[in-house]
């Protein structure tokens, strides 16, 4: 057998030098989460800079015939008593302040092997060859590719430098601050006072959503005066950087590099003074680790942490408790167990890929079931030197590769800032449709994909049914409908009083209101009143009835609880509000009945007629409010069109779901019908397909030939007549219909997501999920036994059918 530098030698070919632009991967293996920690260290391919753990790297010789790697191997290093955990000051993770993450350190050793038979050779080493040398020296001074911003922010981005502060105009009119015992010049409030840099006004902050907080004198001066900067007394302190200034016109908390010359003006000295305030920043900090994160979060109580298959934790990559939370609860269905873990091992998905696995969607869910749902990262780490006593906690797996590929096709996913967990299931499950396209067998996104029918009569007493498929059943919460109205007015009575009296209510005297869920369902179904209708019947708009129903029950249906909702000036606001969510449902009566014996269909609309669809226009009220915060008209037609002009908040909702749709730009005729482009009309019937049947693949696909080309294939039957569209079809069954899930409407609670904090971009996600008989919370990493679910503050609820 050749000596390993012999082998070295004569495949020095197959060793290349990185270039600045390779991407190297060094962290973690591509097809596991095998890391340099594991067992086997990980194996760095010399020729792609692709990583892989011991179990894979004989895999990808087998399919590159790559032979040198530059193995890596990272010890840990024995280390003192743990360090006591400081209390945060910081909405952060793992920075000076935030909190701890308690990171234990590692030795790392290096060296070269030669596959089949592993020949290694220790590196550094002056016999290796020069080219080798080279090589293994970029690879290790290289960035890694998995290792992009990997500061852990939670919420706030960092503070700017506002605009205002380095030419800011302070008025000289013999003001001088005293260092305490300050009050509101116009009321007597004592806290949250803010001294306006420009004249030394001292005013009370804005009054919080509960009564607490000032009496908003500080912002309403600002409309007077338009002095741009005030900074919060009691959070002036010897440490500048940590006082609150905010700026009004740029309506965010920012830093003001002169702030100390700025204080001096009006006599503070600021290297004497206390911290008596919180900042902004630490009171949401502070608000958010009282009630609402210790209950769902479930904190104080002595969890008892769990490990094994199917409880592996999701490290938080900085703001990515959305994913976790999210991608827990859809492996822990029947669908997904099968796609991606039970029918799909990692040397097959590896076998299916692309040259690169890093990008490929299939390759990255298949490793994600692997490593979620296997057990193998989910094991007692070691605690100090004593292996005999492992602590309950597991490591948990950074879902890196996965998210940087369900994030390629979405600019906000792929930030490090918090996003909306509904809106990244929306956008992961259109991925996975995607990636399974022309296979709806093996699709798992389909278990939770439905029909809803809208039926729509108009004063003549005819009728139109309008077909559409959805994911989610997103309800309004009807606070009329609380169960506990008389603790409700009680509490606001008392609220009333303390505030008369200056005091605050205190957190465990709120009372919010609790609405079941059954009034939830019931508002989704009742009848809703259409105004400007355009009857093709009378010739003329008129009041219509809405009611909608489901035309088939999925395997898992999910719910989605609207709890924010807008405000006056557009300011979007989180619902103080309980619902009560049994563990068992039933929607059986949610069951569209389509068309009836007897029914009168309204006519469409003559082509080239004045008349107009039975699909109601656009309420222009509603386009225009939402056009003024920032969306496209069409999109904003749309929006209007496909909630029936229900109002501006559904069509904003609608509009948020709905950003990523492959046909949210396809014009609307004035029917309301989606015009078909002719160049792809015309290249549809070259590739042989009948212009009918070509129309109505580019309708049903929102114009993406792909998918037109798919659906054809899938829609052997579809013909001219039964139209997809058709929103007065008399047919029973839609072509996009068939194949769904259908069963009883009786259902299982399995898990839930819930959000701590005042908006969907920020705060926090936790999942509890219902397995092997008991609730499960998974926060992040951590996985422990439920004590207490918090079945009545979820933002999305995932239900599965009982088979009956």
């Amino acid at each position: 057998m050749l000596h390993p530098m012999d082998l070295l030698r004569s495949n020095l070919s197959r060793v290349r030098i990185p270039e600045p632009t390779n991407r190297i991967y060094k962290q973690e293996c591509c097809l596991s989460f095998d890391t340099p920690k594991s067992e086997g260290g990980l194996f760095i391919d010399m020729t792609t800079f692709l990583a892989f753990g011991k179990d894979c790297v004989v895999w990808n010789y087998e399919k590159t015939g790559n032979p040198v790697y530059l193995h890596i191997k990272q010890t840990k290093k024995l280390v003192p008593e743990d360090r006591p955990s400081k209390k945060p000051t910081l909405l952060a993770i793992g920075v000076d302040g935030g909190f701890d993450n308690n990171e234990i350190e590692y030795e790392e050793t290096y060296s070269i092997v030669i596959l089949p038979d592993y020949a290694t050779l220790s590196f550094p080493s002056v016999e290796l060859p020069e080219k080798v040398r080279l090589a293994v020296d970029a690879i290790l001074r290289a960035e890694g590719a998995e290792r992009k911003e990997q500061i852990a922010a939670w919420t706030a981005d960092k503070k700017e430098i506002s605009a205002f502060a380095m030419n800011l105009q302070q008025i000289d009119n013999g003001v001088v601050v005293p260092p305490s015992g300050w009050k509101c010049a116009k009321c007597d409030k004592t806290e949250n006072l803010w001294l306006n840099l420009t004249d030394g006004s001292i005013l009370c902050g804005r009054r919080n959503w509960d009564g607490t907080g000032g009496n908003n004198h500080a912002v309403e001066y600002y409309k007077e005066t338009n002095y741009p900067l005030a900074v919060k007394l009691g959070t002036i302190t010897a440490d500048l950087e940590g006082a609150d200034v905010f700026s009004y016109p740029e309506d965010e908390s920012v830093l003001d590099p002169l702030l100390a010359q700025h204080l001096a003006f009006f006599g503070i000295d600021f290297s004497s003074l206390q911290k008596t305030e919180m900042t902004t920043a630490e009171r949401e900090l502070d608000q958010n680790t009282n009630y609402d994160w210790n209950r769902i979060q479930e904190s104080g109580q002595e969890m008892e942490p769990i490990c094994g298959p199917g409880y592996t934790g999701l490290v938080n990559l900085g703001n990515s408790c959305y994913l976790a939370a999210t991608m827990q609860v859809v492996f822990s269905t029947h669908s997904f167990y099968t796609r991606y873990y039970k029918n799909q091992n990692l040397k097959l998905a590896f076998g299916l890929a692309p040259a690169d696995p890093t990008v490929d969607l299939n390759m990255q869910l298949t490793k994600l079931g692997h490593g979620l749902l296997s057990g193998k990262y989910s094991v007692p780490s070691q605690e100090g030197n004593d292996a005999a006593t492992p602590t309950a906690t597991a490591e948990g797996i950074p879902p890196r590769m996965f998210k940087a590929v369900i994030a390629a096709s979405h600019p906000e996913f792929s930030t490090m800032r918090q996003q909306d967990a509904l809106e990244f299931f929306l956008h992961f499950l259109d991925q996975v449709e995607r990636a399974n396209a022309g296979k709806p067998e093996v699709d798992p996104a389909r278990c939770f994909r439905f029909g809803v029918e809208d039926r729509i009569q108009c004063s003549s007493g005819k009728v139109a049914y309008n077909r559409r498929l959805d994911y989610i059943l997103s309800l309004n919460i009807p606070l009329h409908a609380a169960s506990n109205k008389d603790e409700l007015g009680a509490f606001q009575k008392l609220k009333a009083e303390k505030i008369s009296e200056g005091k605050e209510v205190s957190s465990d005297e709120i009372v919010r209101p609790r609405v079941p869920l059954r009034a939830c369902l019931a508002s989704f179904s009742s009848p809703e009143e259409i105004h400007d209708f355009y009857s093709t019947a009378l010739k003329a708009k008129t009041t219509a009835v809405k009611t909608t129903g489901l035309t088939s029950f999925p395997d898992y249906l999910v719910l989605h609880m609207r709890k924010f909702v807008m405000e006056e000036g557009w300011v979007p606001k989180k619902l103080d509000v309980y619902v009560d969510v049994p563990d068992i449902i039933d929607i059986s009566h949610m069951r569209s009945k389509g068309f009836q014996p007897g029914e009168e269909i309204l006519p469409e609309g003559v082509p080239g007629d004045e008349a107009e669809s039975s699909i109601p226009l656009a309420n222009e009220d509603i386009v225009a409010q939402l056009v003024s915060m920032g969306f496209s008209h069409l999109h904003c037609q749309k929006a209007a069109i496909n909630t029936s002009n229900a109002g501006v908040e559904e069509a904003m909702n609608w509009l948020l779901s709905h950003m990523d749709d492959a046909d949210i730009d396809t014009p609307i005729s004035q029917g309301g019908e989606t015009v078909v482009d002719q160049s792809k009309l015309e290249m549809l019937i070259s590739f042989g397909f009948q212009e009918e049947v070509a129309r109505k693949a580019l309708k049903a696909s929102g114009g993406d030939i792909e998918k037109a080309t798919d659906w054809i294939f899938n829609n052997p039957d579809a013909s001219a007549s039964s139209d997809m569209d058709a929103t007065t079809s008399k047919a029973t069954s839609n072509p996009a219909d068939i194949g769904l899930p259908d069963g009883g409407g009786r259902y299982k609670l399995m898990g839930i997501v819930s959000h701590i904090g005042t908006s969907t971009q920020c705060g926090h996600y936790v999942a509890h999920i219902f397995k092997d008989g008991r609730w499960v919370i998974f926060n992040d990493d951590k996985v422990g036994a439920s004590i207490n679910p918090p079945k009545d503050m979820g933002y999305l609820y995932f239900f599965e059918r009982l088979n009956s």
